[in-house]
């Protein structure tokens, strides 16, 4: 009961997870094709591409901008591998802006 009411009690807190359903619209639109993934571990593949996918778009990022520059990042060696939280999509973003915000000092 609490959870349903906590919304009462917190301004911050939304009446409703539109927000949060939209993002996932597409996965629920593709669910049938997932069932065709070809295995147990393909469907699981999917599901961490899916979240990543999603995971982009809450923090207003290009999904495909994003995982093409992790993944270089990764291939290329130049973060090394205790330092891969750097590349989530909110530090990769934060990141982003920050150099954005030096080359433009620069100039």
């Amino acid at each position: 009961w609490h959870g349903l009411i906590a919304f009462l009690e917190d301004g911050r807190i939304e009446v409703d997870s539109n927000v949060v359903e939209r993002s996932l619209k597409p996965v629920c639109l593709t669910r049938k094709n997932s069932l065709f993934a070809g295995s147990a571990r393909g469907g699981e593949t999917w599901a961490v591409l899916a979240s990543l996918v999603n995971s982009a778009r809450l923090n207003g990022l290009d999904p495909e901008t994003w995982l093409a520059d992790v993944l270089e990042q990764i291939v290329s060696g130049s973060i090394p591998v205790n330092r891969l939280d750097e590349l989530l999509p909110w530090n990769w973003k934060t990141d982003r802006e920050a150099r954005g915000q030096l080359e433009r000092v620069a100039a």
